[in-house]
């Protein structure tokens, strides 16, 4: 299916096709897809000569301060297909006494819980939504560990969509509620998300529904990958030294250093990046762990365990492009104990006002021991992802 002769000028794209992320073989846009022929994601491209005649910094800059500001480097080619629930650009909040704290240069928190539903995986999912429209999607189903199965259920409900869910038996009380509210078919599993998604991929096959999984389909990572273009034009189009980033699925951070990439071939930034770290929690780290061997994939990890649900993902499809990515960079894996989540997380709410959710603090908490160990330096610039607003969390009684 194609609908290039129902382009409007207010919302253009500049999709030319999608590429295996193994072999580089291409695919034909504006079907449906889920992985490759070879088992990879597919990745979108884009005429980025073309964009970039059109991407500026002063359009840009006359826009709406939106995700749909992006639209040139966004698939979606109608308006009228567009699925949202007002996704704003979400602000950089400094950190002033943990900055003193660490002797830093600069520490600043993107905080993502601003968006709707209170977290980044509303980004993702409006485009992965939005797609699914266009292409005549009725229902979709996907896995989630809270936060994006609480965006599934919004955005399906906003388009008119089916949505079947399964998730872990422990995730958050809030997020099964939210997806209920929103009409979702919720299913509880004695499992690990890795479960979740073998069902949903079962249902998918066997009900024809379509599955969001995370990398399963090529339009998520086109949401999150706005994360960092946001951040390159907040930060006057000088990226900072350092990213750390809450790595389960990994999906954001594959994005960000694809939208650098593009940015950079459209001419509204230069060839510096910054080092892109994985952050993951000491109970399941199997990307810090296959960086650390200097290997491509990540294997299993077994008995994963942690507080911070969001990156409790023992096994990532996109293994090998996280990894790829934090090498590029030369950047690095780091994994923090739970205890230093909760420890971090209560003194980011205590010293600065930053009430960061359990994925937010592991970045934080990672910050920390980086900069002890003097993996960052008291002159860089650095970028944690709060990725949830922490009010979306069990909190501490009070005393």
């Amino acid at each position: 299916m194609r609908w290039d002769a129902n382009l409007t000028a207010e919302r253009p794209t500049f999709v030319t096709h999608l590429e295996c992320s193994g072999s580089g073989a291409r695919y034909e846009p504006d079907r449906l897809h889920g992985l490759s022929n070879a088992g990879k994601p597919l990745l979108v491209r884009y005429d980025l000569e073309a964009a970039g005649q059109v991407l500026t910094r002063e359009s840009l800059a006359a826009r709406p301060a939106d995700m749909w500001r992006w639209r040139e480097l966004l698939p979606v080619r109608c308006h009228e297909h567009i699925v949202s629930l007002s996704e704003a650009a979400t602000p950089l909040v400094r950190l002033p006494a943990i900055e003193r704290r660490l002797g830093l240069a600069g520490l600043v928190v993107k905080d993502e819980g601003q968006l709707p539903t209170g977290s980044f995986k509303a980004r993702g999912i409006a485009v992965a939504v939005s797609m699914g429209k266009a292409l005549g999607v009725k229902n979709v189903v996907m896995p989630t560990n809270g936060n994006a199965g609480a965006a599934l259920a919004a955005y399906a409900a906003r388009a008119g969509m089916g949505a079947r869910i399964f998730c872990p038996q422990d995730t958050p009380e809030i997020n099964l509620r939210e997806m209920a509210m929103h009409g979702a078919r919720v299913e509880r599993i004695d499992g690990l998300i890795d479960d979740c998604g073998a069902l949903a991929g079962e249902a998918a096959r066997q009900d024809g529904w379509f599955d969001l999984s995370t990398l399963k389909e090529p339009y998520r990572i086109e949401g999150k990958k706005t994360m960092g273009l946001e951040l390159a034009e907040q930060l006057g189009w000088r990226l900072p030294d350092v990213i750390f980033y809450p790595t389960g699925g990994g999906t954001g951070l594959i994005g960000m250093w694809k939208a650098f990439a593009e940015l950079e071939a459209i001419g509204l930034i230069g060839p510096g990046r910054p080092r892109m770290v994985a952050v993951q929690a000491q109970g399941c780290a199997p990307i810090v762990e296959a960086w650390r061997r200097g290997e491509d994939q990540a294997p299993r990890w077994d008995d994963a365990s942690t507080i911070a649900a969001g990156i409790r993902v023992p096994r990532a499809i996109g293994d090998f492009l996280i990894l790829r990515a934090v090498r590029e960079s030369s950047g690095f894996g780091i994994a923090v104990a739970d205890a230093d989540i909760l420890a971090e997380r209560d003194r980011a709410a205590r010293e600065d006002g930053m009430l960061l959710c359990p994925e937010g603090a592991a970045t934080l908490a990672a910050c920390v021991r980086a900069r002890a160990q003097g993996l960052v330096g008291p002159d860089d610039r650095v970028v944690l992802f709060n990725c949830a607003s922490g009010l979306k969390y069990p909190l501490p009684a009070p005393a």
